[in-house]
């Protein structure tokens, strides 16, 4: 288990370019499966959630060719199903969660797809049903090996049908669509998801042959085709590693500019750390953050405390409600952080408490936050990251504060975020990687 080091209270300056997308990165390679043809896949960030996936593609018989640093070609043209129900597979899928996705573009170009139950962050149940009812939907079979927890969807074929989602999933709404693009007939989605990485997912797909209407609403029809071919695509930067970046601006002083940020694909995300008093301008398509000492969190209109929630796109990402939370700590005022989506992402405040800030964990899902105003600086610990979100924040908490912070098992961070330590020390960081032993 290894650990960073960091010598917080200093202040950053400089500019820092975000990875490609994590959360889109593990769709769109999955999608590879759909074709023989090549696909080529730039941006694509090296982290270890996105490369365990490529492993188990190319375990899967994939030819895998990394063109450049962040440039991938994958073919799928002789794909070995018996690897799917290996003990190896097993092993492998069961370790992230984002091998999920690729049963549905297994089962719609092969009529079979299996997988072991997902891992992943420890931050609350996660169902896979709206995965499995769409596929269900479509006309596959269903089996689910209790002794073994190893999930299985087999059809002849999918035949297209109007299915309405109980929950906007993101990767379920992902995996439906790369079912139903090859299915026989016309299939309608309703309540599906709308991220910009659905966006993107669909963008690629129709570059693909794909015949997909509704893009970037929560209603999709897509009309199924025999074949697809191949394409390029590029990944959008990390929406969650740009409010990352803008964090920990904010918490260390800092005057920072993110490079490339996609701004138009960012949402409320600007929005909801202006509430929070912090000063951000756009330039171009890169966001500029000048040192403050001090932000002053915005009440509702008639006075009342700030809640900030999470909800489905467009709705606020709950993604960055850890990196809120921890930036609302300096503030000046209070808010009510609400993560509705998970029962225990919130947590890690127990640590922030620790650190000298001032919170009230409310419930599972709520948490009250009393701003210090940089009045009093947080303190350093010792900490333990417990998933890659609040591994972040606590990193970003460290960075604030005085003196020297350990964070074990970083490993949760290296999943999400590439090269974290090397970029921060570019833009002056004092961090330090300490290896296992």
């Amino acid at each position: 288990m290894s650990t960073f080091v960091i010598e917080g209270g200093h202040k950053l300056s400089g500019s820092i370019t975000p990875q490609g997308a994590k959360n889109e990165a593990l769709q769109v390679i999955c999608s590879v499966i759909l074709t023989p043809e090549k696909v080529t896949i730039s941006n694509v960030p090296d982290i270890i959630d996105v490369n365990k996936l490529i492993f188990i593609l190319g375990e899967l018989g994939v030819k895998i060719n990394r063109l450049n640093e962040d440039t991938y070609e994958f073919q799928a043209d002789d794909i070995d199903l018996d690897y799917l129900e290996s003990d190896k597979f097993k092993k492998d899928g069961s370790s992230l969660r984002g091998s999920i996705m690729i049963v549905g573009p297994l089962l719609a170009r092969f009529g079979k797809g299996y997988i072991p139950r997902p891992g992943g962050d420890k931050i609350g149940r996660r169902r896979l049903d709206t995965h499995f009812e769409g596929f269900i939907n479509l006309g596959a079979k269903f089996r689910y090996n209790t002794d073994e927890k190893f999930y299985g969807v087999e059809a002849a074929y999918l035949t297209g049908t109007d299915m309405l989602l109980e929950e906007a999933s993101v990767t379920g709404t992902a995996n439906i669509i790369m079912a139903a693009v090859l299915a026989r007939g016309i299939t309608t989605i309703y309540n599906a998801a709308c991220e910009p990485y659905i966006q993107q997912l669909c963008k690629m797909l129709n570059s693909m042959g794909a015949k997909i209407t509704g893009v970037g609403s929560n209603l999709l029809k897509i009309e199924g085709v025999k074949n697809l071919g191949g394409c390029s695509h590029r990944i959008l930067p990390d929406m969650i590693e740009i409010g990352s970046w803008i964090g920990m601006a904010a918490m260390t002083k800092s005057s920072i500019t993110i490079k490339n940020v996609s701004w138009d694909n960012l949402g409320l995300i600007p929005r909801v750390f202006q509430k929070l008093g912090i000063n951000l301008e756009r330039r171009g398509d890169d966001i500029f953050i000048p040192a403050q000492e001090n932000y002053e969190i915005q009440n509702f209109i008639d006075g009342s405390i700030l809640t900030i929630s999470d909800a489905p796109w467009p709705g606020f990402t709950p993604d960055l409600l850890s990196i809120i939370l921890v930036v609302a700590t300096q503030a000046k005022g209070s808010v009510l952080i609400h993560q509705k989506m998970f029962e225990s992402r919130l947590f890690f405040v127990d640590k922030l408490i620790d650190m000298g800030a001032k919170v009230i964990l409310c419930d599972p899902h709520r948490a009250t936050v009393i701003g210090m105003n940089h009045e009093s600086s947080l303190k350093a610990t010792v900490m333990t990251s417990p998933d890659i979100r609040a591994g972040i924040s606590l990193l970003i908490a460290a960075l604030s504060a005085k003196g020297k912070s350990t964070i074990h098992n970083i490993e949760q961070i290296d999943r999400g975020y590439q090269n974290i330590d090397e970029r921060l020390r570019a833009i002056g960081a004092k961090i330090t990687r300490v290896a296992a032993n």
